[in-house]
């Protein structure tokens, strides 16, 4: 596959950037939104084919715009502008060649805010250590801890393999997540975890790997807001948000590996 060609490969995508949306976001885990928002840049296109995606209008469907780097290189500096505490590359894995080029644009006109790098978790250590002295928060989800789910639902049968390789490089490259005096991330690592119905994101498996080989004081994001978009409701199993019960389990989950940094959500807003 040689995108200068014109080619594509799986994740759809030539040469060009395309760019779904960016703006101060403040949806983001508190240390990243924090009172000034998130400078997020949203990716079209994706390296995964994630059948229950929230976000499918931009990551399989490809609603978005072609970009070339000057305008890239603005979208930072005008995020920057208006006060974000950092630039978040949403979905960046099959454009870091054009976003590091960005990058150099936006440097040389004083780029300063942290850089953050929110993925699938499913990356190339090949491409990460590409990235080592320039991302300064690495965000990835930690989607499975099984070889079925990976394949049946992202069509990844060795997600779980590929991302535990891939967190252990961000963790070396970052350590823990550090904040400042008010709270906000300046680098490290914070990982999400989405909690799937009828245990299919192998909640137990994720945590027990952040604990024992990453560290026991991962920062780690139990997320509860699933709920069955695109294609879930073809899959019986993945049909129904999940239950308070369900929830609580992986927050009692993670309390037994002592992973006590992060956060959780209320899962009254969310059912």
């Amino acid at each position: 596959m040689n995108r200068l060609k014109g080619e594509t490969g799986f994740c759809k995508s030539g040469a060009e950037v395309i760019v779904s949306s960016f703006n101060p976001h403040f949806g983001e885990e508190p240390p990243i939104s924090g009172y000034k928002g998130s400078g997020t840049i949203f990716f079209t296109n994706c390296n995964l084919r994630c059948l229950f995606c929230q976000n499918y209008p931009i990551s399989h469907l490809g609603n978005g715009n072609q970009v070339s780097k000057n305008e890239l290189s603005k979208m930072m500096l005008i995020l920057q502008k208006k006060g974000c505490h950092n630039i978040n590359f949403v979905t960046p894995t099959h454009f870091v060649p054009q976003i590091l080029s960005a990058l150099y644009l936006a440097i040389e006109e004083n780029l300063y805010i942290p850089l953050v790098y929110n993925c699938g978790g499913y990356e190339s250590v090949q491409t990460l250590r590409l990235l080592e002295g320039i991302i300064d928060i690495y965000m990835p989800d930690i989607k499975y801890g099984g070889k079925i789910e990976g394949e049946k639902y992202s069509s990844a049968s060795d997600y779980f393999e590929i991302a535990k390789k891939a967190v252990k490089e961000m963790h070396r490259q970052v350590g823990n997540l550090k904040l400042n005096k008010e709270g906000i991330a300046q680098r490290g690592l914070l990982a999400r975890h989405l909690v799937l119905p009828n245990k299919l994101a192998g909640t137990k498996n994720v945590f027990s790997f952040l604990a024992k080989e990453i560290s026991p004081n991962t920062y780690v994001s139990i997320m509860s807001q699933y709920f069955p978009a695109y294609k879930a409701q073809e899959f019986e199993e993945l049909n129904r948000r999940i239950t308070p019960k369900e929830y609580k389990e992986a927050l009692d989950t993670a309390k037994e590996l002592d992973l006590q940094r992060g956060w959780q959500q209320d899962i009254s807003d969310t059912i």
